[in-house]
This record gives C-alpha cells, sequence and structure tokens, in this order.
C-alpha cells in the first residue's frame, strides 16, 4: 500500500508543477516575446518538454497504481470471503434457522461488492484528493492571498452543503442496505418452498408481501440516490460560480498591478480554482460508497 500512496503523490505531484508552469509560461516566454517582437522558440519549446516528461512520470504512476490496487483489492476480497464462510461454518444451526438465507447471500455478493468498490475506488480517491487539495493550496497562497480568501469562502460553503446532503442520503443508504437483504431473505424462502406455497394456496398473499418489500426497497433507492446525486451538480455549480468570482476579482487587481498579481498569476490561479475545487466534489461524491460500505 505503500507503493500505491507514493505513486499517487508523484501523480498528483505532476500534475500541480504542470499547473505552476502556466504562470512561468506567461510572464517568462510569452509576454516577453510579444513585448520584444523575438521569434526565437527555443527556449519556450525547452521548457514545454520538461513539462511533459513531468506529465508522463505522473500518468505512469498513475497506471502503476490503478494496477497494484486491482490485484489488492480482489485479494482482499477472496480473503473476506474465506473468513466469512469459514466463520458461518463454525455458527450454530440456530443462526441458519433465524435468518433468511436470502439475507445471508446477501453479505456475500451484495456487501462485499460495496466494500470492493470503497476499496479499490473510494480510499484512493480520497488520498489523491487530499494530497491534490494541499498541494493547490499551497500554490494559491504562492501566487495570491486575496484570491485564495476567496476560495476558501467557496469552499467552506460547499462543505457545508456537503455535510448537509451526505447526512440525508446516508441515513436512506442504511435502509436500502437492510432492505435488499430482506427482499433477498424472502425470495430465496418464497422459490425454495414454492411447492408449500400452492399447496396451501398461498401465491396472492406471497406476491402482496413481495410488493410491500420492493416497494420499501425502491423507497429506500430512490431516496438514497437522489441526495447522493444531488451532490455532483450542486458542488459543480457552486465550483463554477467561485471560478468566476475569482475571474472577476483576479482580472480587476492584475489590471491595477494589486499585490503583486500579474496575467499569468491569474491563468494559474485559475487553474488551481479548479483543481481545488475538482477533488471536494470527487471526496463528496466518494461519500456515498463509504457510507453504504459502513452500511
Amino acid at each position: 500500500m505503500i507503493i500505491v500512496f507514493v505513486c499517487i503523490l508523484i501523480s498528483v505531484l505532476a500534475n500541480v508543477q504542470g499547473s505552476l508552469f502556466i504562470q512561468n509560461l506567461i510572464d517568462d516566454y510569452i509576454t516577453p516575446m510579444i513585448q520584444s517582437g523575438s521569434r526565437d522558440f527555443g527556449p519556450m519549446l525547452g521548457a514545454i518538454l520538461r513539462v511533459a516528461i513531468f506529465y508522463a512520470i505522473g500518468a505512469a504512476s498513475a497506471f502503476i497504481y490503478a494496477k497494484i490496487m486491482v490485484y489488492v483489492t480482489q485479494g482482499t476480497m477472496r480473503d473476506l470471503r474465506c473468513q466469512i464462510f469459514e466463520h458461518m461454518e463454525s455458527l450454530p444451526i440456530k443462526y441458519f434457522d433465524t435468518h433468511p438465507h436470502g439475507d445471508i447471500m446477501s453479505v456475500y455478493t451484495n456487501d462485499i461488492d460495496t466494500l470492493r468498490q470503497m476499496i479499490s475506488q473510494s480510499i484512493p480517491q480520497v488520498f489523491s484528493s487530499f494530497i491534490t487539495v494541499v498541494g493547490t493550496l499551497g500554490s494559491m497562497l504562492v501566487l495570491s492571498v486575496p484570491l485564495t480568501a476567496v476560495s476558501l469562502i467557496m469552499v467552506a460553503l460547499m462543505m457545508f452543503v456537503t455535510g448537509k446532503v451526505a447526512g440525508l442520503s446516508g441515513k436512506y443508504f442504511v435502509k436500502q442496505q437492510k432492505n435488499i437483504g430482506k427482499v433477498n431473505g424472502y425470495i430465496e424462502e418464497m422459490v425454495e418452498g414454492q411447492k408449500v406455497v400452492k399447496v396451501f394456496c398461498h401465491e396472492d398473499k406471497s406476491l402482496e408481501e413481495f410488493k410491500a418489500l420492493n416497494d420499501e426497497l425502491c423507497d429506500s433507492a430512490y431516496n438514497a440516490n437522489k441526495f447522493a446525486n444531488l451532490m455532483g451538480p450542486i458542488n459543480a455549480q457552486l465550483g463554477n460560480l467561485s471560478y468566476v468570482v475569482c475571474a472577476i476579482v483576479g482580472g480587476a487587481m492584475a489590471l491595477g498591478g494589486f499585490a503583486g498579481l500579474t496575467l499569468g498569476k491569474l491563468a494559474s490561479f485559475l487553474t488551481f480554482n479548479k483543481s481545488f475545487n475538482m477533488p471536494i466534489s470527487q471526496v463528496s461524491q466518494q461519500l456515498n460508497s463509504i457510507v453504504m460500505a459502513q452500511a
């Protein structure tokens, strides 16, 4: 796992240095060439090639950690299934008599798959987003403290909205996992005992009970995904609003030469502003997987 985290760190740092290069590209190469009328693109080409090498290293690191996570995830799931199976072999008969078989099988299918998603996607994504936020915030402070303050205000608003919506979706995700187990258990019992159901003419009653359980699952799943899917659009629009505000304020500061802000710094800062808001949106979306895994 240490190798995975190191690869994620290298990948994030490669993206951060690429965004910082925008400032140098504009202030150190493009602007001087425009002012002097020079057409010597050699120095700028060399700088671009150096940045391209860093990007290539970052892409290779991302590929390596994604490849490693495939083996880590599948190995963990295999061991977890084996441990669950060995534990169930030691359980008394009373346990299986008092728990629906479909509910027990749901542990091996739905619950294990939810944990797989958390291990393979959510945890690496959260760590990558954390490193991105820290690196981006440090770069933003170097470029412009006033614009960073404006961005942080919008981030605080995004975090507040995310907390509220995540609380609502988490409650329904817990209900959804419970209702999945109930529906699977009821289906397994009715299919296994279909001869008894037919002998006692219990078809209509069974169908009525199934519809009631299915409606409960539909309601909890609908509400869970409704609130979960609201996070992305809400945070995206708040991120766009933050970008527009920073562009307007930064443009005025750059034209007035306030706090040493240049066009190159502004262009680089706006790139970081997008990069800063994106991980927060990604983390808010991965919270749904984590909540489901906890359920």
